[in-house]
């Protein structure tokens, strides 16, 4: 059963491509008529060479997909095999500098902000779900 949606899925993505390259390709042909018609610009030949891509961005994103599926798969049977020979290396984190502490003088704007916090706390009702 699982076969069958493998196969199914896979026809599914290949439909995409296609109609998705057809459609662009339509679409190209399309600028190509208004480029060579006589309100036709040079922005209309840019889509003529542009449409092809796009239609073949799809197909471009499954290929990419099966390849990092692919590479994902060599590193997952690499990595079983190097762990039962090699065993994983440490990497040191790197501490964070300790403050140097509190600063010399005080900032009485701070202070004055952090009061002026503590009270709208205190008006505020603390019975929230």
């Amino acid at each position: 059963m699982r076969g069958n949606r493998v196969i199914v899925r896979r026809l599914a993505v290949v439909a995409a491509c296609l109609v998705s390259l057809a459609g662009a390709c339509l679409l190209a042909w399309w600028q190509w008529n208004r480029y060579e018609s006589a309100s036709g610009s040079w922005q209309n030949l840019g889509y003529v060479l542009q449409w092809p891509l796009f239609g073949l961005f799809p197909a471009f994103m499954v290929w990419r997909i099966r390849r990092l599926r692919a590479r994902e798969g060599q590193e997952r049977a690499g990595a079983g095999s190097a762990a039962a020979v090699e065993p994983p290396r440490r990497v040191p984190v790197p501490r964070r500098p300790e403050p140097a502490g509190p600063p010399q003088e005080p900032d009485d704007e701070l202070a004055a902000y952090n009061k002026y916090l503590a009270e709208l706390s205190a008006k505020e009702p603390h019975d929230r779900p």
